[in-house]
């Protein structure tokens, strides 16, 4: 936002009058002349391209010049209006108050607010420009795409806003980002658009949405970005980490997304305190960590390492459902249409090394208990077929296998499930 000034704009400013319709009045103090002037009064700093102009101006000692009604304030690549504007020659300081509109000539960034202190660069003095607003100013925060082109600017609303150089920006009291493609909300915000290329949301529950018809949440005690070019390219949620979509709800202490174009494109969960979990309405997934491929926020692929296990959707009359377990469980999905929209459904399961599958089939003479297939291998595959049934298709079992099937009878009334007796043989092994 602060523009970058030329080596003539770093002098000291040395003011000169160039014009006042009526006529000025010197008063001489002890402390050193004071000058008051009005009618379209313009100043300039010696040698510089700075330039100021206002209703009516008020000189004390040559220091401190106080500037009133329709206030300006000119350079080579900063335009600044206000009601009301103060310069501290001493700190080459300008403050600007009342309706504070300010345009960066460079970037084409603006900032709209009450309040703003400009503090420019001055030798002897500071050799970055900053800038602070306060009184929850709205800053058009202007990116550029990959040919240097003006892209999509960035809308940022916060109680202050701090600015050093012309890329860095630190803003707190409920911080708000806007642009067509996401929005977020935090306590406090931090953003370098320069040679960091990064940012941070901390505060109360952080949390960046994604916008569209595949949108998403992200949520965390911290979220951490990093930009290309201005444009959100990776984003990392730590502690109490969320991300919400159409497809999967998952939770751990760390969640990493991945984004191309504006669309998210890959989701890594992993944790000890929390640790990785996914579920949909039709499935849930836990393990040590998690990787969710979606290319073009599409779901493809979800893959768990670590003691993995993979349910499937509770069946309502044994309040049990399908599962499969092993060290890696890899579940691979295909698009279909629902209701004219598109969703992603399961289409095939591996399950690798110490693998189980624990499986429900319908029995009609008893409905509520189902019977269970149970089986062990090395490696376990399940085709599902591509049908709106989505039943099993075909089931694949490699290296050392064995496995037991359980049927229920009329002398099993009273006896534990079918589906209690399998999971004890799965959580034995």
């Amino acid at each position: 936002m602060c523009p970058r000034p030329t080596a003539a704009q770093s002098q000291r400013c040395i003011f000169q009058i160039d014009n006042v319709d009526r006529q000025g009045n010197v008063v001489e103090t002890p402390r050193g002349t004071n000058y008051f002037a009005g009618g379209n009064v313009r100043l300039s700093c010696r040698g510089t391209q700075i330039s100021m102009r206002a209703d009516s101006l008020a000189s004390f000692g040559g220091s401190v010049v106080q500037f009133i009604g329709n206030v300006q304030y000119r350079d080579s690549s900063l335009t600044m209006d206000a009601e009301r504007g103060t310069y501290y020659r001493n700190a080459e300081k300008w403050e600007a108050r009342g309706k504070v509109t300010t345009n960066n000539l460079l970037t084409g960034s603006t900032l709209t607010g009450p309040a703003l202190d400009y503090y420019r660069v001055a030798r002897g003095v500071r050799d970055t420009t900053e800038m602070f607003a306060t009184g929850r100013p709205r800053i058009r925060y202007v990116t550029a795409d990959s040919a240097g082109q003006e892209g999509e600017p960035y809308l940022i609303v916060a109680d202050r806003v701090r600015f050093k150089g012309n890329d860095r920006l630190w803003a707190g009291g409920k911080v708000t980002i806007d642009r067509s493609d996401f929005a977020a909300r935090s306590d406090s915000l931090r953003l370098d658009t320069g040679k960091g290329s990064d940012g941070t949301l901390i505060g109360a529950n952080p949390t960046l949405r994604g916008i569209g018809p595949d949108s998403f949440t992200v949520s965390g005690n911290r979220l951490d970005l990093t930009l290309e070019r201005r444009d959100l390219t990776y984003l990392l949620a730590r502690g109490n980490a969320r991300t919400v979509s159409r497809e999967w709800n998952l939770v751990a202490d760390t969640i990493a997304l991945d984004l191309a174009s504006r669309k998210l494109e890959q989701t890594l969960a992993w944790g000890d305190k929390t640790r990785p979990s996914a579920t949909s309405p039709a499935y849930a997934l836990t393990a040590d960590s998690l990787a969710l491929d979606t290319p073009g926020q599409r779901l493809k692929e979800v893959r768990g390492f670590g003691k993995a296990w993979l349910g499937g959707t509770v069946h309502a009359a044994s309040r049990d459902r399908d599962w499969m377990r092993g060290d890696t469980i890899v579940a691979r999905f295909a698009a279909a249409d629902s209701a004219g929209a598109s969703r992603a459904v399961l289409s095939r399961i591996e399950a690798r090394q110490a693998a189980q599958s624990y499986h429900l089939e319908p029995n009609r003479q008893f409905p509520a208990r189902p019977s269970v297939n149970y089986a062990r291998g090395d490696v376990i595959v399940v085709t599902l077929k591509n049908d709106t049934t989505r039943a099993v298709d075909r089931v694949e079992i490699r290296g050392k296998v064995d496995g037991v099937q359980l049927e229920a009878s009329a002398d099993t009334a009273a006896a534990p499930a079918p589906a209690d007796s399998a999971r004890a043989i799965g959580d034995a092994q």
